[in-house]
């Protein structure tokens, strides 16, 4: 052990003892209560852990996520009542909600940046009616655009310039696909 990592050690021991004393002088006639306490707390704590090492086996019930079946992607409608399917775009996966209402796909200025598109040197030129007004766009090409099994090669865009907490995708991208919505899904195939 190193010098930096024995004085941890001494300092967690030093609370330990602190503590520990402060424990048995506040419960010296309530030992039994104590015990019950710390018994309760061992089994939260435990709890806990196990509630964190189940999250990735019941993650897929609370937030569903979309699947590829045999060419098909299936997405489940989320508790909002909307649809999010998550695109490989240059190899980052961008999270977007389905608007059917979007005539293109929209990036957040967050995803643009993550994408390596920088917001600031793009020229907004185009304007896009939404439900928070007009905003100012500006169009981009996306060179690899994946979902699942389909690919394509180069994509047309638009970053807007307002504020935009998702990014959409719209028909300009969903008009590809043969769109069904039944059990709660939406179901896209080509």
């Amino acid at each position: 052990m190193d010098g930096e990592t024995l004085a941890r050690v001494g300092y967690l021991a030093l609370i330990l003892v602190a503590l520990g004393g402060w424990v048995i002088v506040e419960f010296r006639q309530r030992m039994g209560q104590a015990l019950r306490m710390a018994l309760a707390w061992g089994m939260i704590f435990v709890g806990m852990m196990a509630g964190y090492g189940l999250w990735s086996d019941i993650r897929q019930d609370i937030m569903p996520v979309q699947s590829v079946v045999d060419g098909v992607v299936e997405v489940p409608r989320s508790a909002d009542g909307h649809y999010y399917l998550t695109l490989r775009i240059d190899g980052t996966a961008v999270p977007f909600m389905v608007d059917t209402g979007a005539s293109g796909m929209v990036l957040a200025a967050r995803d643009a940046e993550r994408l390596g598109i920088d917001p600031d040197s793009l020229s907004f030129l185009g304007q896009a009616n939404t439900a928070n007004g007009v905003v100012r766009t500006a169009r981009v090409t996306l060179q690899d655009v994946e979902l699942g099994p389909f690919r394509n090669d180069s994509f047309s865009a638009f970053v807007t310039e307002g504020e935009l907490e998702q990014s959409l995708l719209g028909m300009d991208y969903l008009g590809q696909f043969r769109m069904e919505f039944a059990g709660g899904k939406l179901i896209l195939r080509q």
